[in-house]
């Protein structure tokens, strides 16, 4: 009882302190004097890769157990060993398996203990197993898997109870040599008891006792029952080529002496492949029973195990029981690919935009001319001219000559290489009829509404509130919604003195502004200026090819004219 509450009291701080992180813990129990091999359970994952390291520390400690096999306490093919075990040795362990994906810990709390006076056990650490009367018994010595002699043979066992020897002479009880079970027949609830196990390890030349007492409790035997299969469970599981399974067949039954063992394509896996190992175990099961298992070692995963269903199978008193698993390739990581078509994706997005907002008019003007006339068949909107062109006229001494832009320039442009129909006022009316009816008319009849801007008001008032100019303003603005055109003949700073319709057309719209001259070489269509006024003009009705050279030009021509919102 002592020695237990020195366990608790030993080992809850490090359960508290670990709990928060949510750590392994197991434990594990020597006597003083005696060898043992403690393995670590995270590294026996199916799925774990052969390329991982896997280091022991004292708890506290950074510095990793040695690897020299000499030293009494040593790491050896990732199993932490004490040959012999000292009292000073109790306390935690730790195991840290990293691969290359991820790492895992695991502690392992070992308790160094000394038999009960006159005694061969310590009633606080033993193995409790349980045995059935009404369908016999065995019992295991367990945890003797890294005891093998130097040839891999399993060692001699000798068997006491309640540490007399002389138990084999009862023939009801039966091991055979290299045997971990002692077997018994008509189990009596007698046989209830302290059972020791004991064998000789030799290593570096000196012969070391290894024994394990296990409590053995008789109980009422259960129901007999077909066993049932923990793993496999038909299913698949993802491992890499060339990585290293290892799969467990595990059993559940009432009954001890089944032996369960892995086939493949038909034949044993070891005939099938020699390079595959395969090792059978048991242990009593919490919920009464047997876990019974075979397990199932492919040291490094081939092309063709992905070909093949590995079936675990078991021969029972009422048949045969079967599961598989079948080995597949991990899924690919398209996670890069998506992100990669991502980035591309928006790159191209952008890039489109980044290039329809540079070259958007030259796109907007080929596809009229070479799509639009095939593509579009509107019922006609019943106007007549394109647009309708208002302009100052011509003071005296001035340094700007709209007339000459407006009765030469545009009609040579828009007119005879565009095929565009304007009105211009001034050009295309009648002598004698009122400005006011012939203004309603045209406008109302016009696509849009192009006005003439010039800098010095002083010289060309276009901004007089004439009755064309506020009729234009009106029915373009408000009655028809038609568009206006705003054309500066230079740079014009100042808004302030216009009227609040031309401010509000200049801030909406914006301005197209005129640098050419009046030369023939400024009055090509292809140049900046006239796309621009070509872009907010409507699709031509009729188009001739060779009015229009179609492709459109670089803005570097030396014609280029600068659009101003």
């Amino acid at each position: 009882m002592i020695s237990s509450l020195l366990f608790i009291c030993c080992i809850i701080p490090y359960v508290s302190s670990f709990s928060a992180e949510q750590r392994k813990l197991s434990s594990d129990f020597v006597l003083v004097g005696e060898p043992i091999a403690i393995s670590c359970q995270i590294a026996k994952i199916p799925t774990l890769h052969s390329d991982y390291n896997l280091t022991w520390y004292r708890n506290g400690s950074d510095t990793p157990i040695t690897t020299e096999t000499r030293s009494r306490i040593h790491q050896r093919d990732n199993v932490l060993w004490f040959i012999p075990a000292t009292l000073e040795d109790s306390g935690l362990y730790e195991c840290n398996v990293r691969n290359s994906d991820s790492s895992d810990k695991e502690y392992i709390h070992l308790h160094v203990f000394k038999n009960n006076d006159g005694l061969c056990f310590n009633g606080e650490t033993m193995y409790k197993q349980k045995v059935f009367m009404s369908i016999g018994g065995k019992i295991t010595c367990p945890d003797l898997e890294y005891f093998n002699d130097e040839n891999n043979t399993a060692p001699e066992i000798q068997w006491y109870k309640e540490c007399k020897p002389g138990l084999l002479q009862d023939n009801r009880f039966l091991s055979s040599k290299g045997d971990i079970y002692l077997m018994i027949n008509n189990v009596t609830m007698h046989d209830k008891g302290n059972y020791m196990c004991q064998t000789t390890y030799t290593y570096m030349g000196i012969q070391h006792n290894v024994s394990r007492t296990i409590y053995v409790d008789i109980e009422e035997g259960p129901k007999k029952t077909p066993p049932v299969f923990v793993y496999p469970k038909n299913h698949s599981i993802e491992v890499e080529l060339g990585s290293h399974v290892i799969m467990d067949c595990n059993i559940s039954s009432s009954i001890s002496t089944l032996n369960p063992y892995w086939q493949v394509n038909g034949e044993d896996v070891n005939i099938f492949d020699n390079t595959y190992e395969e090792q059978f175990y048991e242990k009593p099961s919490q919920g009464g029973g047997f876990i019974i298992g075979a397990r199932f070692n492919i040291s490094k995963v081939k092309s063709k195990d992905y070909s093949h269903k590995f079936f675990c199978r078991v021969l029972h008193p009422y048949g045969e029981a079967v599961a598989y698993v079948v080995l597949k390739r991990p899924a690919p990581n398209i996670q890069g690919y998506l992100i990669g078509g991502l980035v591309s994706l928006v790159f191209i997005i952008v890039a489109a935009v980044f290039i329809y907002k540079l070259l958007k008019i030259d796109i907007v003007l080929w596809y009229r001319n070479s799509c639009h006339p095939f593509l579009s068949k509107k019922v006609s909107d019943g106007k007549i001219y394109d647009a309708y062109v208002l302009y100052p006229k011509n003071r005296v001494s001035c340094l700007y000559s709209p007339d000459i832009f407006a009765l030469k320039v545009l009609p040579e442009v828009l007119e005879r290489q565009c095929g565009y129909n304007l009105f211009i006022f001034g050009r295309d009316d009648l002598p004698g009829q009122a400005v006011v009816n012939v203004a309603d008319e045209k406008i109302n009849q016009s696509r849009r509404v192009i006005i003439v801007l010039v800098p010095e008001s002083s010289c060309y008032n276009v901004l007089e509130d004439t009755s064309e100019q506020q009729l234009a303003v009106y029915n373009a603005l408000i009655h028809d919604g038609i568009k206006v055109i705003l054309i500066e003949l230079d740079k014009i700073k100042d808004y302030t003195d216009m009227p609040e319709s031309i401010k509000y057309i200049k801030q909406k719209h914006g301005a197209i502004r005129w640098k050419g001259d009046f030369t023939e070489r400024s009055h090509s269509a292809s140049t900046k200026f006239w796309k621009n006024v070509r872009y907010q003009m409507p699709p031509r009705q009729t188009v001739s090819p060779s009015e229009l050279q179609l492709l459109p030009t670089a803005f570097n021509s030396p014609h280029s004219i600068m659009l101003e919102r």
